[in-house]
């Protein structure tokens, strides 16, 4: 009997969440990992939920802030986040506040008397706050029934964000007089990660829910050997009417880039810590407001940025570890619209990041990690297995094991070629070498080279000396590294890491398997010839003409507003309404991304555009009639 009241109450719960989700959101039901977990929270359960970027996390504890009581406590790691996220839930209607060092002290007291005054549904604050005593004795007298940890990861000294002020959230809520409800989210984090989010924010028995880090509407690439430069010029010429992100390694790669864009008259920016804040933020407002079309940026940018419309995201140079690579590229299609996330990698890469690591003061365990993690980016741009089951096996997230058809390695059309011999004679040298070298040397024997340290080490009178003469040692290196990244050989940990053979490589030895590789790429083709791997909407589907008239009345409403161009509605939203045409209320109200406050705030002008154009023109309206 208790089971059914509770599936009954269950039930309830989320009718009504969806009740809120459409009101507000303009979406009919949740998605399946959503619905979960909104439902754990509205049981009133500690919560874990590892979901992609632009998966719709703040939804989920967004609604349930709705429905309980009191207000929802909000921990966010950067201020643009939290102007964003506010910024969008008062242009839907819902009350929310944030306090951060922009604020005078004044403002800071006012939002603290609205929260008190019950005026505010979400609050949200950085974790270093939690730590002021005068801050903390505030929230004591206020009702917090849920306490949302954004960025989660940031809290585990493995993670690759590590924030100390993270740990500072465990026991503040101890200190609360009433415990409440805690809920953390991430988009990417190891079972090693996930263990310590648990433990160092002392969720109580929680809910861990891991879903949807394969996004389907993300199409990813690996491209070893293209000319990187050209390559992203002749990208971005040939996408200007497209949002995107173009990740380098150092400034200096990111200002010459920035410049080279510029001098092909495109409308490019750029963003890395060597720039002061003012020029930062009037870079990233820029790119948010959709001024400049692409910017290219270190890892310094990112974080935050709520931007729904990217199309593509460039990695010109490596990430260091494939949690860095998930965040950068996953904030391409946020909306859910198809896009590209495109890695170019060269060898040159590896010891970029290597350098990086050693630049950067840390105990040895924790660069020994890094070094760890270096070497599994480093497998995922060598494998030829399907790019989306590699990086599902990394975070450890249960999938059918099936290729995803889109990849750069399931659509590589390139021939397969045994490559058993050659293999053969790798591991033969890396045995005969004792397996105390790294790559380059046994790279270095097999092709004969005259090299003091091979000479030195008498390895020229080993029978594999020169045995792939007829390769250079870079294409020695390049099958080296996929044999590893397949499995039959690895790389010890640290800086200067030694070449180990796997019990694959002695079936292969014995003649008991087969090494297969794909042939190398021929010279690359002219850069209109190259294939074309975007998924653009067909022009039967969407009227691209009314689209980009729906962008413009969006445009001059964002303008009027003074927020982004994706608060208003986003371009999954407009390009619905480009094939439905609403002509009613209830037509509008029924595209995915129209709440009703939003349709009160916005919807008119779309209306009346649908009501009184042909779709041949552009009109222009007097915006002030519906404010």
């Amino acid at each position: 009997m208790l089971n059914r009241e509770r599936s009954h109450s269950e039930l309830m719960n989320l009718n009504t969440a969806r009740q809120y989700l459409q009101k507000y959101y303009g979406y009919p039901d949740f998605r399946e990992g959503q619905k979960k977990i909104v439902a754990s929270l509205l049981e009133g359960q500690d919560t874990l939920g590892i979901m992609p970027t632009g998966g719709g996390k703040s939804i989920c504890y967004q609604i349930p802030a709705l429905m309980l009581p009191g207000m929802t406590l909000v921990v966010s790691p950067l201020i643009s986040l939290m102007k964003d996220q506010v910024d969008a839930l008062t242009t839907a209607g819902i009350s929310a506040a944030y306090i951060n060092s922009t604020l005078s002290g004044k403002e800071v007291n006012e939002r603290i008397r609205q929260a008190k005054r019950g005026e505010l549904k979400l609050l949200y604050v950085a974790p270093e706050r939690l730590e002021l005593d005068w801050f903390r004795d505030e929230m004591a007298q206020l009702q917090i029934s849920c306490v949302a940890v954004d960025e989660a990861h940031c809290v585990s000294q493995w993670g690759h964000d590590f924030r100390t002020s993270y740990l500072s959230i465990a026991p503040f809520v101890r200190e609360l007089p009433v415990r409440p409800i805690l809920a953390a989210f991430t988009a990417t984090a190891t079972p090693e990660v996930m263990e310590d989010m648990q433990r160092l924010l002392s969720l109580n028995e929680p809910q861990v829910f891991v879903t949807g880090l394969g996004r389907d509407n993300l199409e990813m690439s690996v491209l070893r050997g293209e000319n990187k430069r050209e390559y992203v010029l002749d990208y971005a010429a040939s996408h200007t009417h497209q949002s995107g992100i173009i990740y380098a390694a150092t400034r200096k790669e990111v200002d010459d880039l920035c410049q080279r864009l510029q001098q092909q008259g495109l409308a490019a920016g750029r963003y890395h810590a060597g720039m002061n804040d003012a020029e930062r933020a009037s870079s990233q407002e820029a790119f948010l407001y959709d001024d400049i079309r692409v910017i290219v940026a270190t890892n310094a940018f990112g974080m935050g940025i709520d931007k729904s419309n990217v199309r593509y995201v460039i990695h010109y140079n490596m990430p260091k570890n494939m949690e860095s690579y998930v965040q950068e590229a996953g904030r391409a299609g946020r909306d859910g619209e198809p896009s590209q996330c495109i890695l170019l990698f060269s060898a040159q890469d590896i010891m970029t990041q290597k350098f990086l690591i050693e630049q950067n003061p840390q105990d040895s365990e924790r660069k020994h990690n890094e070094y760890r993690k270096l070497q599994q980016m480093i497998d995922y741009c060598y494998t030829t297995r399907c790019l989306r089951s590699a990086m599902l096996d990394y975070f450890g997230e249960d999938h059918e094991d099936k290729p995803c058809g889109t990849c750069s390695s399931c659509t590589d059309d390139r021939e397969l070629i045994d490559i058993t011999v050659d293999a053969q004679k790798i591991f033969s040298c890396i045995h005969r070498m004792r397996e105390r070298f790294g790559v380059s040397m046994v790279a270095s024997v097999l092709k004969g080279s005259r090299a003091k340290k091979v000479l030195e080490y008498r390895f020229d009178r080993l029978p594999t000396y020169g045995v792939m003469s007829n390769r250079t040692e870079k294409e020695i290196s390049e099958m080296i590294h996929v044999l590893i990244s397949e499995g039959f050989l690895a790389l010890t940990e640290g800086q200067y890491p030694v070449v180990k053979l796997q019990s694959g490589a002695a079936e292969v030895l014995k003649g008991q398997r087969e090494v297969m590789q794909r042939v190398p790429r021929p010279a690359k083709a002219a850069a209109g010839q190259r294939r074309n791997t975007s998924r653009d909407y067909s022009p039967s589907a969407v009227n691209e003409t009314v689209f980009e008239q729906l962008r413009l009345i969006r445009r001059e409403l964002a303008s009027r507003e003074h927020v982004p161009s994706y608060i208003i509605f986003n371009d999954a939203t407009l390009r619905e309404m480009s094939v439905v045409c609403p002509k009613s209320e209830e037509e509008m109200l029924g595209i995915k991304g129209v709440g009703e406050v939003k349709f009160r705030k916005y919807g008119k002008p779309f209306l009346d555009f649908f009501l009184n154009q042909s779709g041949d023109s552009y009109t222009e309206y007097d915006y002030d009639e519906y404010e």
